[in-house]
């Protein structure tokens, strides 16, 4: 995305915020490929023959997003984390829906690795990743929101550093120690907390 767009992609989401409708109309097309690129990496990580497809998905973040009220959107990397916990929580609860996780019996291993973004492997369980995800919350907020933002939306060290406020080599040290707490919970090793 150009300099140009994501200035034009900040100016529209807080018109939107403001609630000027026209503002999300004129939004929508500048950042549906970035959005369709987030709504894939999720989509990878899905068995083959998924009910969801990428393009349903997106379209589900897009109604979620339209029913939020009084966001004070600051940025395009502000705007991509939020669709990047929107689309978790999509494929969560459908994957528990589906009762994907009692059907298998098993908890699947995730693989993290130190990629600048990597996506789910197509033997992700969600469900249990999300589970994982809120008890990392629960320890460390933002460790979890880096994940989130890293893994699931595919933002940078920099977007993510900007959207939490915090220096980038802050998101690299969370990033780091989160993709090892998370395995161990996947793994079901003990370990301290953050």
């Amino acid at each position: 995305m150009t300099t140009h767009s994501t200035h034009d992609v900040t100016v529209l989401l807080q018109a939107w915020s403001r609630g000027d409708e026209e503002a999300l109309q004129k939004l929508i097309p500048l950042v549906y490929r970035d959005l369709r690129q987030a709504a894939r990496r999720y989509m990878a990580g899905e068995r083959s023959g998924h009910i969801l497809q990428t393009t349903a998905l997106v379209n589900e973040a897009y109604l979620r997003l339209v029913d939020v009220q009084k966001v004070s959107w600051r940025n395009r990397a502000h705007f991509l984390a939020m669709c990047a916990q929107l689309m978790r929580r999509i494929l969560t609860d459908f994957a528990r829906s589906r009762g994907y996780q009692k059907r298998s019996g098993k908890m699947n291993r995730v693989t993290f690795t130190e990629a600048l973004w990597v996506a789910p492997q197509s033997d992700t369980d969600l469900a249990a990743l999300d589970a994982a995800m809120k008890k990392l919350a629960a320890v460390d907020e933002r460790k979890s929101r880096v994940v989130e933002m890293r893994f699931f939306g595919g933002l940078t060290v920099q977007e993510s550093a900007e959207v939490l406020k915090v220096s980038q080599d802050t998101v690299m040290r969370d990033w780091k120690f989160a993709k090892v707490w998370l395995l161990r919970e996947l793994n079901g090793e003990k370990h301290g907390g953050a």
